[in-house]
C-alpha cells in the first residue's frame, strides 16, 4: 500500500516537470514537455538516480495494483478495462526508467515513440484506417477525460480531499483531455497524408497548442492545468483508495 501511494506520487512529479517544461516552452524556451524528458531532468539532479530507483519501485506497485483490478471479479467491465490502460500506460513508464536506471539508455520521447508507432501502423494492410482509428481513440480518450474533469467522477475513488482537492483533479482532467485531443487530431492527420512525421506524442500535442489562434496563452493554461494535476497525484498518494 505504501508503494502504491509512492507510485502516485511520482507520477505527480512527472507531471509538475512535463508543466513546468511546457511553460517554459510558451515563454520562447527549449525542452521536451513528456515523461521522457521529465524522466531526464531528475536523473540530472542530485540523488536523481535514488529518486528514481524510489519512483519506479512506486509506478511498479500501481502496475501490479491496476493489473490485479483488471482482472478483478468485482466491478463493471468498463472500470476493468480503463485499470487494464492504466497498468499498461505505468509498465512503460517502469521500463522507461529501468532502461535509463540498468543500462544508462534515456528513454525515447514520446514524439518518437507516437512516430515509430505510426510508421509500423502504415506499413501494415489498411494501415491508414489503423492509424485513424488510433487518432479517434485518442479523441476519444480526451473527451473522456475533459467529461471526467468536468463531472468530478474521479473522485469516487478518493477517500478525502475535499473541494481544494476536487478542482486540482477538474483543472488536471480537462488539461490532459485538451492535450489528447490535440494528439489526436496530429495523429489523425498523419492518417490522411499518409506521414508518420505528423505523428506526436505529450511534447509535440503541447507545442502544436501555441500555433492556435489562442498562441502561446491556451499553451500556457494548459501547462498550468498539468501543474494543478501533479498536485491532484499528491492528493491522490494520501486519499486514494487502495
Amino acid at each position: 500500500m505504501i508503494l502504491t501511494r509512492l507510485g502516485y506520487a511520482a507520477r505527480g512529479v512527472l507531471y509538475l516537470l512535463i508543466g513546468i517544461v511546457a511553460l517554459q516552452v510558451a515563454f520562447g524556451e527549449g525542452g521536451e514537455a513528456d515523461k521522457s524528458g521529465a524522466i531526464r531532468i531528475v536523473a540530472a539532479q542530485p540523488f536523481g538516480t535514488v529518486v528514481l530507483w524510489i519512483m519506479t519501485l512506486g509506478l511498479a506497485a500501481l502496475t501490479v495494483w491496476q493489473t490485479r483490478e483488471t482482472f478483478s471479479s468485482r466491478g463493471r467491465a468498463r472500470d476493468r478495462i480503463e485499470s487494464g490502460l492504466r497498468a499498461a500506460f505505468y509498465a512503460l513508464l517502469v521500463v522507461s526508467l529501468l532502461g535509463l536506471l540498468l543500462r544508462g539508455k534515456p528513454a525515447a520521447s514520446t514524439d518518437s515513440q507516437s512516430q515509430d508507432a505510426t510508421k509500423a501502423l502504415l506499413d501494415l494492410p489498411g494501415g491508414q484506417v489503423l492509424v485513424a482509428i488510433a487518432a479517434l481513440g485518442l479523441i476519444a480518450l480526451g473527451v473522456h477525460w475533459i467529461h471526467e474533469g468536468w463531472t468530478k467522477k474521479f473522485m469516487k475513488d478518493m477517500t478525502g480531499g475535499g473541494e481544494t482537492v476536487r478542482r486540482l483533479g477538474q483543472a488536471g482532467y480537462i488539461a490532459r483531455g485538451v492535450v489528447a485531443i490535440a494528439a489526436g487530431i496530429l495523429v489523425g492527420q498523419a492518417a490522411i497524408t499518409y506521414d508518420s512525421d505528423k505523428a506526436v506524442g505529450i511534447d509535440g500535442a503541447l507545442k502544436s497548442l501555441a500555433d492556435t489562434p489562442a498562441g502561446p496563452w491556451l499553451l500556457v493554461a494548459v501547462a498550468l492545468g498539468l501543474v494543478l494535476f501533479a498536485a491532484y497525484c499528491v492528493a491522490e498518494a494520501r486519499w486514494h483508495r487502495v
